[in-house]
């Protein structure tokens, strides 16, 4: 008599599980892929520029002026 007292719950569980409407699509889940790798690459793109324009350069002239030390 329990376990079909168990098989008639699972069974009223699984059915408002299926039955139920909401949750994820695959667009939302693109949609938010494709937000998140713009944003890395517009971070990546100014890292990049940063380190090109400001820290290479700085740090090159600091290893020349090192390297050039007349003592």
């Amino acid at each position: 008599m329990a376990g079909v007292w168990k098989l008639r719950q699972l069974k009223a569980k699984s059915g408002t599980v299926l039955a139920q409407q909401s949750g994820e699509g695959f667009v939302d889940t693109a949609l938010k892929i494709l937000i998140s790798v713009v944003i890395g690459a517009l971070l990546l793109a100014g890292l990049y520029m940063l380190f090109n324009d400001t820290v290479i350069p700085t740090l090159v002239d600091k290893v020349k002026q090192l390297f050039n030390y007349r003592g």
